[in-house]
């Protein structure tokens, strides 16, 4: 099925050399990184995780919202989302290949990878993580390969997909669970010690994954012939509901974190929030991008709790606000802001680097030219049965 995407307009076409120059320019600034070292990136003593762990962090995400089309269309036929399923696992297949090219590249030499294979620490939650994106990585290959396959064929795909569909259900919510694991383990960094961190990271994801999802749906109704939501199904509509709880759920979550931290008057747990908000010693940076993100969340709630949710301008602004909203907030501002202050109370702030920028923008790049790629292929097939 892959010659399918070896035909295409001009669009087409030039939207992959765009890709591929991107890809391009990004693999020179990593061979840089690769000769010179991780002190090209803006990362320190203090800041050693920066851009890539936290883009990492946010495509876990993305990738792991593609339950909310699996677990109603397979576990309660909910066939509304029907057209809609092998898009919300081929972006589940991108989204898994990113996650690990950026910590391919936070690594600095990608030999230490290995080490993980080869020196295996049971209590290392970065041991469990690997596992359950790579076995994620698989589960969505194989299941939204097949079914497509079967679909060209007009059968019912292999009675072993249906088992696989059901393991990737609770293994969507493992995937981004460890991750949270990650960061809500360690003692020495009150920003990530809360135990909802785990819940904060799953309501972000099922609202930021499918709010993109729809985007993309949007975007290949235009430039194809196929229709994922057709007229009466009402199928991306049924999606933003579950996009408004999220989203709700996730900012729940945070004004709950707040009021903890302010109201105990704690100054370890404080202190993450005021550099965030406020500022702390001089120190600004993120302040500008928590208090954007702030304002779309609430902008993308307001448009999709009132009937301009079904406004064809105005859904995929309030989509983009979500969208946006939660990838500053766990984009730039969790990853950065967990290491203000450092053990002796002063601020030292991160600054990406134009080479790590021009990496972060090639590693997109290949996971935007794979899904292109995947979907290239899908809506080719659903165009060929609709003959």
């Amino acid at each position: 099925m892959l010659e399918k995407a070896l035909t295409g307009s001009k669009k087409y076409w030039a939207w992959i050399i765009f890709l591929l120059a991107v890809i391009a320019v990004g693999f020179m600034a990593y061979l840089k990184q690769f000769s010179y070292g991780l002190g090209l990136t803006g990362m320190s003593r203090d800041v050693s995780w920066g851009l890539y762990i936290a883009q990492f962090t946010f495509l876990v995400g993305v990738a792991a919202s593609a339950v909310m089309l699996v677990t109603p269309y397979y576990l309660h036929d909910f066939k509304k989302f029907g057209k809609m399923v092998i898009f919300g696992e081929f972006l589940a297949v991108s989204a898994v290949i990113m996650c690990i090219l950026f910590i391919f590249v936070d690594v600095g030499q990608p030999m230490r990878i290995l080490n993980v294979l080869l020196y295996p620490q049971l209590h290392s939650v970065m041991f469990y993580d690997m596992c359950v994106l790579c076995g994620y990585l698989a589960i969505n290959i194989i299941v939204g390969w097949t079914s497509l396959g079967a679909e060209r064929k007009g059968i019912h795909p292999p009675k072993w997909v249906k088992f696989l569909v059901y393991l990737s259900v609770p293994w969507a919510f493992s995937i981004h669970t460890v991750t949270a694991f990650l960061y809500a383990g360690l003692p020495g960094r009150h920003f990530w010690l809360t135990a909802i961190m785990a819940a904060r990271f799953l309501a972000s994801a099922f609202a930021a994954g499918p709010s993109l999802l729809i985007l993309l749906l949007l975007i290949v109704r235009k430039v194809s012939k196929f229709d994922p939501d057709p007229p009466g199904v009402g199928a991306i509509q049924s999606l933003v509901k579950i996009i408004r709880y999220a989203m709700i759920a996730n900012v729940f979550f945070y004004i709950c974190e707040v009021f903890t931290a302010f109201y105990s008057s704690i100054p370890g747990e404080m202190h993450a929030f005021k550099y965030v908000f406020v500022g702390l010693d001089g120190h600004a940076s993120l302040v500008p991008f928590m208090w954007t993100a702030t304002f779309l969340a609430f902008l993308g709630i307001l448009l999709l709790v009132f009937p301009t949710r079904k406004n064809k301008v105005l859904l995929p602004i309030a989509l983009l606000a979500i969208f946006f909203a939660n990838w500053i907030d766990k984009g730039v501002v969790l990853i950065i802001a967990g290491f203000v202050p450092n053990s002796f109370e002063r601020v030292t702030e991160y600054f990406p680097t134009s080479n790590e920028i021009s990496i972060v923008l090639g590693v997109y790049a290949i996971g935007f030219l794979i899904l292109t790629i995947l979907y290239k292929v899908a809506i080719s097939v659903r165009e060929e049965k609709a003959q």
